[in-house]
């Protein structure tokens, strides 16, 4: 057999990979064998596979294969996901480079689109697979809305509801105005950009007196429903128990004095919109206050915006700021760099949202794994150890799943 001057790697491993195939090698059925069984975690049809899911999957093949050595009854479950919101959004990108906007489609022709790109890049990934020698149980493929898989999650939901450990909340989330679905606190991108910190007064109801409140979010001040001073502030003793006066709405607010407020940061006030940030909302439920969402679900402006009703909240920014100015509320403004929340999906700049959605009790759940993972019988191990304080501040500290 002649063997060629130079190795070439395309002919070596699609020659060997083909051989494996033909033979059924990595194909499993149920026998008196003892079972080592992986399930891939299956990657978005959103694209094609990164040097992320490389690692992933050569360190799934590594144990498969060891496994098959050792003579386990091995299989390799392979499979893809939907990833529903994130491929709506790569879909959506895909339309508008092709001069079509997803509202001007119906239902059905939307997901015709959609389907077509999960059959476009679903082949891609699982091709990909192969590409890496991956020795998956290829006979088993699954995709995560087939309707076996469907019928289990629905059944799933159904269960955990009927346990008690399904419920409805209303809840600040990271909302993504431009996909309009909430992200977890991983989808979150946090970048730092500069912007500018907006120096307002609001007056002092009955008198000629004022106080400063500095904001990088102007337009958040038609939601405001309390302005927050620090009981241990000397600068703001005379305003305990009075009530201001928000610009522009004319809403009168109260004054109230809670110890989150930082005495260093801006001007040792702060503006309270418990509708559209986390902290304000602890703050609002803490003290009873009123919640005002002024956001419609696309970011622009309800009916609580007045006169900006409509307009999106980066333009309401620019044209409320000057509105301020003109009429003297605005007495100055600064550069400021701060971190903004970011989706990763659109890119688009996240919005505190309060929403009602659907939340999973974490607190029992979390318990078995707990245990399983550090407790003292337990015959799993984290290497390298240090993971072990890790892996416990996630489980003691997760909060109920959205």
């Amino acid at each position: 057999m002649a063997i060629a001057a130079q190795y070439d790697s395309k002919i070596v491993e699609e020659k060997w990979y083909d051989y494996w195939m033909k033979n059924n090698y990595f194909h499993s059925e149920v026998d008196d064998r003892e079972p080592y069984t992986i399930v891939i975690p299956p990657p978005n049809v959103t694209g094609v596979l990164h040097m992320g899911h490389m690692l992933n999957n050569t360190i799934q093949d590594v144990l498969i294969r060891r496994a098959r050595l050792r003579g386990y009854n091995a299989c390799w479950v392979p499979g893809t996901d939907h990833a529903s919101i994130a491929t709506e959004a790569k879909v959506v990108a895909r339309l508008k480079e092709q001069g079509i906007d997803k509202s001007d489609l119906t239902r059905e022709e939307f997901l015709k689109h959609a389907w077509d790109w999960t059959e476009e890049y679903g082949g891609v990934i699982l091709e990909q697979l192969k590409k890496l020698g991956a020795s998956c149980d290829w006979e088993r493929t699954k995709f995560t809305l087939d309707d076996d898989l469907y019928q289990s999650v629905i059944k799933t939901f159904v269960d955990l509801y009927n346990k008690g450990l399904i419920y409805r909340g209303y809840r600040m989330v990271n909302w993504d105005p431009e996909a309009q679905t909430t992200l977890s606190d991983e989808e979150v991108i946090h970048e730092e950009k500069q912007g500018a910190l907006y120096h307002i007064t609001y007056q002092i109801e009955g008198s000629d007196e004022h106080l400063v409140v500095a904001t990088t979010r102007p337009e958040t001040i038609f939601g405001d429903t309390a302005i927050c001073i620090n009981p241990e502030d000397p600068r703001f003793t005379h305003l305990k128990g009075k009530k201001a006066i928000v610009p522009v709405v004319n809403r009168v607010i109260p004054i109230i004095e809670d110890a989150y407020v930082d005495l260093e940061f801006g001007t040792g006030c702060l503006k309270v919109t418990p509708a559209h940030d986390e902290n304000d909302k602890v703050i609002g439920d803490t003290h009873g206050l009123e919640v005002i969402d002024i956001f419609n679900n696309d970011a622009t402006l309800n009916s609580f915006g007045l006169h900006y009703k409509g307009k999106d909240r980066f333009v309401v920014r620019k044209e409320f700021s000057e509105e301020l100015k003109e009429k003297g509320f605005l007495i100055k403004t600064e550069t400021h760099m701060h971190k903004v929340g970011t989706s990763e999906r659109t890119k688009a700049v996240i919005e505190p949202k309060l929403s009602d959605q659907w939340f999973l009790k974490m607190e029992d759940l979390v318990k078995p794994a707990i245990k399983a993972v550090l407790g003292d019988d337990t015959d799993i191990h984290l290497h390298p150890k240090k993971f072990e304080n890790t892996y416990r501040h996630w489980m003691e500290n997760i909060r109920d799943w959205n």
